[in-house]
């Protein structure tokens, strides 16, 4: 007979990976977006994101001060997490080559599952640890074979903002589990703050530049929804009360998943390095998850 607890979190787990495979879409949406800046895209995004939950809640009847009510602690790490991410992610592409600065910043998922020993009741194993360098070998060897490593390389800027989102990204995700008390709801408040500091960071950045046609409104729109919406909500659940270090591990499917889809729509080509990211990938995430899968391991 399943253990409710077991069950529970399985099913946390499970919600939190929907957020990785709405990452997945993430490429292909920003794609289409056309010539969008990023830091107005993410003001666009998110405004749609905090303008669903806020829809929610008055279709419900809910009081909106009460999911806006919060301690400066839990708006800290919420909205540092969000925006804090996206804008030195924006930042490292901009001042970095942008494989270099993928690769570093996709550190987050691997310091998920190594900082999470430093939660109450948590303990690092080494199959949490093998299953996330795992996963790290196969998105390197991703990002690697679609553009290669520059070369030689040398420290820039771009390097250490995105190290700084690695850092962000996984520490908001493991602060949020030590807020398990907070309700999910307040992702909408976050949504909202991170859209209007994107917007401020946009004006003095960037020039605006609109969608041009309906298909680009359209992935606006879908980011909105999915990637820079839904996603954040399953996330928090997922990592308040799922296994943390079998979502960090799994994290690494984003990329793969990204990829196979730009594949599936013509915008990129199966390759070796795909197939061995594929396997790397979800070795480790397996590996990762012996908790879930066999319960009795200690």
């Amino acid at each position: 007979m399943t253990d409710p607890a077991l069950g529970r979190q399985r099913r946390a787990t499970a919600i939190g990976f929907i957020a990785v495979l709405m990452w997945a879409l993430l490429a292909l949406f920003t794609a289409a977006t056309g010539q969008v800046p990023p830091l107005q895209l993410a003001a666009m995004t998110f405004g749609i994101a905090f303008f669903l939950a806020l829809g929610k809640w008055l279709l419900r009847g809910e009081d909106i001060l009460m999911h806006l009510r919060h301690p400066p602690l839990v708006w800290g790490v919420g909205v540092g997490g969000l925006f804090g991410y996206h804008f030195f992610y924006f930042l490292a592409l901009r001042n970095a080559p942008a494989v270099e600065a993928s690769l570093i910043a996709y550190l987050w998922p691997l310091l998920i599952v190594v900082f999470s020993a430093l939660l109450p009741g948590e303990r690092l194993r080494w199959w949490h640890l093998a299953g996330a360098l795992t996963g790290l070998a196969g998105a390197a060897v991703l990002i690697l074979a679609g553009a290669g490593l520059s070369a030689p390389m040398q420290l820039m800027p771009g390097h250490f903002a995105a190290m700084a989102c690695a850092l962000i990204w996984s520490g908001y995700s493991i602060l949020s589990r030590r807020l398990g008390n907070v309700p999910t709801d307040a992702v909408g408040g976050f949504c909202g703050a991170t859209a209007l500091l994107s917007l401020l960071a946009h004006l003095v950045f960037e020039s605006t530049v609109w969608p041009n046609d309906s298909l680009q409104w359209l992935a606006v729109a879908g980011l909105g929804l999915g990637p820079v919406g839904l996603a954040f909500f399953c996330w928090d659940f997922g990592v308040k009360h799922g296994h943390i270090q079998a979502l960090g591990a799994s994290s690494y499917a984003a990329p793969l998943l990204s990829t196979l889809i730009l594949i599936l729509f013509g915008f990129a080509a199966a390759t070796w390095a795909v197939a061995a990211a594929c396997l790397l990938i979800t070795g480790g995430a397996v590996l990762a998850s012996i908790d879930l899968l066999r319960p009795g391991r200690s």
